[in-house]
């Protein structure tokens, strides 16, 4: 295992894919660790994409000094939903080319994220591993040690290097990405007063119908009504397609939010299903469960023996 000792994560320094936490607790250190990656990555000609929460944006514009060929994205819009991330990096990076030199910062987890959040961000810090193996893409990712401790602990195991701007080492606590995604199958509340509504082939109209109902009576405005009707018709009919031709769909409220669960006899092999943006002439799939990443605020995938389940979460607000 390669030790990095007291270098800095600046791009450029091998040609073959680079994934390191860095932890911060003050603006200077930030500036110092992400401002002086990119600055780098800016001089050295690189492909730069600079996703961060957005009272950040200002801060490393100024320290770089402009940054006209910085792709700038507020990551508390982007972000979101932690499973939309990974599509919005790799789209960057394919578009770059396939031998072009990238450099990327993504701050997927900040304070204040509930801890659903904060897991499912988690998972895709692992997937990264999993997407960019073998690529010239360097992923700077930003963790403010005001973060809570699990939090934290959790970069050592999905970062082959962690550090501050001083010192970069290997982490000894890197974590194979399939088994942190494992870990990250922690059991789900279960809700109160949820409205349950079983489906089948012959059913799926009907759903959407209790559905869209369901939801006005919740207080969801028509226009997320309409994302939230899609993502459902999304998992149902993947229920009837993958699944075991039925499912059951539960539908509640909670802490400003409206959530739909959809439950099945389906598997999920391949942890990165959805994670990027799917190819419309392939036959592998996936495209249902992109669809739900993009229109939801967050979503929620336990993949065990018994079945999958899916939970879809979209703010009232």
């Amino acid at each position: 295992m390669t030790t990095y000792g007291s270098t800095s994560a600046g791009p450029g320094r091998q040609a073959a894919f680079y994934h390191p936490a860095l932890f911060y607790g003050t603006e200077d250190e930030y500036l110092d660790g992400v401002g002086t990656f990119v600055r780098d990555a800016v001089s050295q000609e690189h492909s730069v994409l600079v996703a961060v929460p957005g009272p950040h944006l200002p801060l490393l514009r100024d320290f770089v000094g402009g940054g006209e060929h910085v792709r700038w994205v507020d990551m508390y819009q982007a972000g979101r939903n932690p499973g939309r991330i990974l599509s919005m990096l790799q789209e960057f990076a394919d578009h770059a080319g396939e031998h072009a030199q990238v450099s990327i910062v993504g701050e997927p987890i900040w304070v204040g994220r509930t801890p659903a959040e904060a897991r499912e961000a988690t998972r895709h810090e692992a997937l990264i591993n999993l997407a960019f193996t073998g690529r010239p893409v360097s992923i700077l990712c930003p963790y403010d040690t005001a973060l809570p401790e699990d939090v934290l602990a959790q970069a050592y195991r999905t970062h082959p290097v962690v550090g501050d701007p001083g010192a970069y080492r290997a982490s000894s606590r890197y974590t194979d990405p399939h088994e942190v995604c494992r870990d990250c199958d922690t059991p789900l509340p279960e809700p109160q007063d949820a409205v349950v509504v079983p489906f089948g082939a012959q059913g799926l109209a009907l759903v959407r119908d209790r559905a869209d109902r369901w939801a006005a009576d919740a207080g969801l405005p028509p226009a997320s009504r309409t994302d939230w009707l899609l993502a459902i018709g999304e998992a149902t009919s993947n229920s009837v397609r993958h699944g075991g031709g039925r499912g059951t769909l539960r539908m509640w409220r909670a802490d400003g939010e409206l959530v739909a669960e959809i439950r099945d006899e389906g598997l999920l092999a391949d942890p990165l299903t959805g994670r990027r943006r799917p190819d419309p002439r392939a036959t592998t799939g996936g495209r249902g469960v992109w669809i739900m990443h993009q229109v939801c605020d967050l979503v929620e995938i336990r993949a065990a023996a018994q079945g999958l389940v899916l939970r879809l979460h979209m703010r009232l607000e």
